[in-house]
């Protein structure tokens, strides 16, 4: 009989991850993609108008997301926690329900904020707005959805 199983030395990793993991390595390349990439002029623009807070900062990441030096470190520290985070699922579950409550937070504080106003002081629009609650929504979502147990469909009855 031949085995059609490969030899454990050249599976790799990733087939052995569970959902909630690989999730939570997409969510943290995806924030540290965007933290990176506020920091690159060009893709960032207005680059000169980069603050590090408040809304004066007119940069905007690919002239639609009104970014600054805070909001940028807050995209790789999110990043990098995740990083931290997705190698087991209940801390990968962790990181995307705990930072998805972070987004929410900011997507709420970004609605309640007058944009023009001092107050602002991460500095947000309403492209980041609907950004930030887009995270929010997905990453709770994958935290809650992609880390419950599964039923083995398919034992048979006795």
């Amino acid at each position: 009989m031949v085995s059609t199983r490969a030899p454990a030395a050249m599976t790799s990793r990733a087939e052995h991850r569970p959902l909630v993991s690989t999730l939570a390595l997409a969510a943290s390349s995806i924030l540290l993609l965007f933290g990176i990439l506020g920091f690159i002029p060009g893709i960032t623009h207005n680059y000169g108008d980069l603050y590090f807070a408040g809304h004066t900062s007119t940069a905007k990441l690919f002239g639609l997301f009104q970014v600054s030096i805070l909001l940028n470190a807050i995209h790789l520290l999110s990043g990098l926690i995740g990083l931290a985070m997705f190698r087991t699922a209940a801390s990968a579950r962790t990181f995307l329900i705990g930072v998805g409550i972070f987004y929410a937070a900011l997507w709420i504080y970004g609605i309640a904020v007058n944009q023009a106003s001092s107050a602002n002081v991460i500095p947000v629009n309403t492209a980041d707005n609907w950004l930030h609650f887009a995270l929010a929504v997905g990453m709770i979502g994958s935290g809650l959805t992609s880390s419950r147990p599964t039923r083995d469909v398919t034992r048979q009855a006795a």
